[in-house]
């Protein structure tokens, strides 16, 4: 059994590590759709894809052999409202959270502000949430869909395993493919536009039954060295 100062020295050296890698790569989620949607950069798109596949494939695989413990919480329009703002409000600051924290540890003054309100803006709700949640969370959010309270139920893994009898990596699987069509997509819009900058040759494809150009070299050098070798008469 792990002690309390076990899992304190755990959790020092995993955030250690992982704030480590966040700051060095310059990761942030903001600069992963912001950049993507702005300035036509995909490269915390692409990080951010590659994390989500394989968060996917092993959270759902896990639920599947019965060891995953999911957050269960009920999915509504103030959702979407609320990570509406959240995301401008991540564009205002320049930053997300996890990057917020990074910079601030940088001696970035304005990420020291974002952090210091988002912070205030939490406990602000915490104290928000009994009594004036939109709406009212015991009459709407009971885990089922309610079109009355704007509520679509619990939408997680474990819920669609429990209520289709599916495994969960079935549909991990699925929202796997998905997330990686988007990220191939990206990768020919990548190339695209280095081939109209001129920074890249188009790929062509070779004609049936035609040899690549490749194999066409070897094949001539080694008609050359056959060629130059000596024959029994000389």
């Amino acid at each position: 059994m792990i002690t309390v100062d076990g899992q304190c020295l755990a959790a020092f050296v995993f955030g250690t590590t992982v704030g480590v890698l966040v700051q060095r790569s310059r990761w942030c989620n903001t600069a992963a759709l912001r950049d993507a949607m702005l300035f036509k950069s995909y490269r915390n798109t692409k990080a951010l894809l590659v994390a989500m596949m394989i968060l996917t494939v092993g959270f759902t695989a896990m639920i599947s052999f019965g060891n995953g413990n999911p957050m269960r919480f009920d999915v509504g329009i103030n959702q979407f409202v609320g990570l509406f703002l959240f995301g401008i409000g991540m564009v205002f600051a320049g930053a997300c959270t996890v990057s917020s924290w990074v910079k601030t540890g940088e001696g970035n003054i304005g990420a020291l502000w974002a952090l210091l309100f988002l912070i205030v803006g939490l406990f602000l709700s915490s104290l928000m949430w009994s009594f004036s949640y939109w709406p009212l969370a015991g009459q709407t959010m009971t885990g089922h869909a309610n079109a009355a309270g704007l509520q679509f139920g619990w939408a997680d893994a474990l819920t669609l395993q429990r209520d289709t009898g599916i495994p969960a990596i079935f549909f991990g699987l699925i929202q796997t493919a998905a997330l990686y069509a988007l990220y191939r997509r990206i990768l020919k819009r990548e190339r695209a536009t280095l081939v109209a900058e001129g920074k890249a040759e188009p790929r062509v494809a070779a004609p049936v039954g035609a040899a690549s150009p490749t194999l066409a070299k070897t094949a001539d050098d080694a008609g050359d060295t056959t060629a130059a070798l000596p024959t029994l008469g000389d």
